[in-house]
């Protein structure tokens, strides 16, 4: 009998505690990757370039991390650390994404260019980045994504540079 008392005292818990704790507000990844508050230094929010204009806007490292996971997700395959496997001879390396026509050193720019991928001359469509319609990552995302590569070619040791070991 005492056995019996114990379980039900242990369900009745149970079904008090339970949705307590699966309805609880959950706590938002709030913590940045750690590559982004050490190599992009970015434990506070930094300014980025948004266009040629010179107007900035202000990144913080959880939208750099969420930058980053998407770059990881979708660029990492011909982008391993800043390079380009498609064609090695162009990075995204600051100077690079600058020197390019039109430039991609920017937020806007690069996301225009993410929306529909030119050659490094902007002379035609280039077959080998895909186009990264609003329908499949909205402007909040691509802007994120954006502003990892920006920040880690400003910031990253080793991006976008033959040698790794800078």
């Amino acid at each position: 009998m005492l056995r019996r008392g114990a379980f039900v005292c242990f369900l009745l818990g149970m079904l008090i505690i339970l949705p307590i704790v699966l309805l609880a507000p959950q706590p938002v990844l709030a913590a940045a990757d750690s590559y982004v508050n050490r190599y992009l230094q970015a434990s506070e929010p930094v300014a980025l370039e948004l266009d040629s204009e010179g107007h900035t806007r202000l990144f913080s490292a959880q939208d750099l991390s969420a930058g980053k996971v998407l770059f990881e997700q979708n660029c990492l395959n011909c982008h391993v650390g800043g390079a380009n496997l498609p064609d090695p001879t162009i990075s995204l390396s600051l100077a690079d994404l600058k020197g390019a026509t039109p430039p991609r050193n920017n937020i806007n720019s690069l996301v225009a260019y993410l929306r529909e991928p030119m050659t490094y001359d902007g002379t035609e469509e280039t077959f080998w980045c895909r186009q990264v319609p609003e329908s499949w990552m909205p402007q909040a995302e691509i802007e994120k994504l954006a502003a990892f590569v920006i920040r880690a070619a400003q910031k990253a040791p080793g991006w976008g540079v033959e040698n790794f070991e800078s």
